[in-house]
């Protein structure tokens, strides 16, 4: 018999193999073993492979081998919001999943070393149940949390940095699938939000960011299963959306700015306001700005110019990047409190997952010089707040 792994952990290895989108017979072939085999590591309390293996299976998930022999998670699973839910596979949504978990994880890292800005997030008082929330509920939300924010009337001049300063950990990155443009979760202490790349413009990752946001607002306390009922997660859905185009694009001062209901006059409010000419075009309907008619008048000349699929100034305006993690990350090293190794070991993942769930450049970590561990953890709080840096 093959000897196994002590410490070997089942529930990491599900966890790798998902978040690298892989299925069990794809695992087993670059692991050299049968399929059996995989399901069998991955049972708990089940067989565990050997050193061989296991050096194939983390070759294969690009993970160091310590990885898969730490404890199971043991925090209590939260709500995840996945958006375009109905539409992502299961395979996708786990992937999503794992890159959020892993974000966590990272963030609990840093703030061994760093201060992050503490939440800043109010509480509204609505009914738990969303069938019981209208839109004039959710327009209310965003409209005092406006206030609260004290961002006045005009445009989010930046809404990642926005949910940055209130302490809302944001990330940004390929999830391995179109059908997911965002996913979020709360762990009872500080909201997460992860974006996602695989496609989309800045101004759509902009209102996937509000999107998400809607979600931490209202919906953080509703239990995963009721995501199973088509209709209350379309509602659910609907009410993000609403947060989202009230709190980018509030009624009274966009109104003030549409003196034409024309695609031309759109496309110049579109660099002010930075959302997507068709999020204008529903917004001035649903405030009574433009009929039905004009309305559907609009689509059609959208479609007639392409602007449905490709709009204008899509390809000149920049995305939104977070930085928090990133600035928090160079911190850590400038300090002289870590060094790139110590942080990758620390974590447990590959330099380039690093990278990416920090928005550090490829390659940051590893070319990285090397420098000692000074002083204890301790002495080295600092307040990201305390050395902001434009990048």
């Amino acid at each position: 018999m093959r000897p196994g792994t002590p410490g070997f952990s089942g529930a990491r290895l599900r966890e790798a193999r998902e978040a690298r989108g892989l299925s069990v017979v794809s695992l087993a072939d670059i692991a050299g073993v049968s399929s059996q085999a995989i399901y069998q590591y991955e049972k708990k309390g089940g067989t565990s492979p050997g050193p061989e293996v296991l050096s194939k299976i983390a070759a294969g998930t690009n993970l160091p081998e310590s990885f898969f022999l730490q404890s199971e998670r043991s925090q209590p699973e939260t709500t995840v919001f996945y958006r375009s839910l109905s539409s992502a596979t299961k395979a996708a949504r786990r992937r999503a999943n794992s890159r959020l978990r892993w974000v966590q994880d990272l963030v609990a890292y840093v703030e061994e070393y760093v201060a992050l800005p503490e939440l800043n997030v109010p509480t509204f008082e609505l009914p738990d149940d969303p069938r019981l929330i209208s839109d004039t509920d959710v327009e209310h939300v965003a409209d005092e949390l406006r206030r609260y924010w004290r961002l006045g009337e005009g445009p989010i001049a930046n809404m990642v940095l926005l949910l940055e300063n209130q302490g809302i950990v944001v990330a940004r990155g390929p999830l391995g699938a179109e059908a997911l443009d965002g996913v979020s979760t709360h762990d009872g202490e500080r909201p997460f939000i992860f974006i996602g790349t695989d496609k989309g413009t800045p101004v759509r990752w902009r209102f996937d960011a509000a999107h998400e946001l809607g979600h931490v607002l209202r919906h953080h306390k509703i239990a995963q299963e009721h995501f199973q009922h088509p209709e209350l997660h379309k509602r659910i859905e609907q009410q993000a959306h609403r947060f989202a185009s009230s709190f980018l694009l509030p009624l009274a001062p966009f109104g003030e700015d549409l003196f034409a209901a024309n695609l031309d006059v759109l496309r110049s409010l579109k660099p002010k306001w930075k959302t997507s000419i068709a999020m204008m075009i529903m917004q001035a309907k649903y405030g009574g700005y433009i009929s039905d008619d004009m309305q559907r008048k609009l689509w059609i000349t959208m479609s007639r110019r392409k602007w449905r699929t490709n709009e204008p100034l899509d390809d000149t305006m920049e995305p939104e990047i977070p930085r928090l993690l990133r600035r928090s990350i160079e911190l850590i090293l400038d300090e002289g409190a870590q060094t790139a190794a110590d942080i990758v070991n620390r974590l447990r993942l590959s330099h380039a997952d690093v990278e990416s769930l920090s928005g550090l450049p490829e390659g940051y970590l590893s070319n990285h010089s090397r420098v000692s561990l000074i002083g204890s953890k301790e002495s080295n709080v600092v307040s990201i707040s305390d050395r902001r840096r434009d990048g």
